[in-house]
């Protein structure tokens, strides 16, 4: 019954990855991560699960009680008849009020941002994992990009 319940969890979770911001894991240390909805009209949906959307330059705001994606840029969706359509509008994420009062209170207590890291649609819902991050020094790049290097070598000698 188990082994059932594995191989059921295993094929039915449906996550899968549409966007991914590789250049926060470079300039930022995440630290807290949080799972998110995205407020969404149709063709917009439709647009992201073509995979034509981009967080590259994309940031999270807190607005009054309220957390928006900036800059989020989602292209339109070829058969909509949107004329006025703009694909960089705030968008507003989903989130219970006591998640966003922790964020508001370390974004403003220890001087950390809120960075995008990840779209992704999980059972049928597109969902954002979002990060409190701390800026990264030159230096600290410099000894990611070491690390990595060593990982690469270390991972090609065995």
């Amino acid at each position: 019954m188990v082994l059932f319940y594995i191989l059921y969890n295993k094929f039915m979770s449906n996550n899968k990855i549409i966007a991914v911001n590789k250049k926060a894991k470079h300039d930022y240390q995440t630290s807290d991560v949080l799972e998110v909805g995205i407020k969404l009209f149709g063709p917009e949906v439709k647009s992201i699960k073509e995979g034509s959307v981009s967080l590259k330059e994309s940031f999270v705001k807190i607005e009054n009680e309220e957390i928006f994606i900036k800059n989020l840029h989602v292209s339109s969706y070829k058969f909509s008849r949107q004329d006025d359509y703009n694909p960089v509008r705030d968008r507003k994420l989903l989130a219970n009020k006591k998640e966003i009062r922790k964020l508001m209170g370390e974004t403003t207590q220890k001087g950390l941002t809120i960075v995008p890291l990840k779209i992704y649609l999980k059972n049928g819902k597109i969902k954002l994992e979002i990060a409190l991050a701390k800026g990264k020094k030159k230096w600290d790049k410099r000894e990611s990009i070491k690390k990595k290097q060593l990982n690469r070598e270390h991972r090609s000698l065995t």
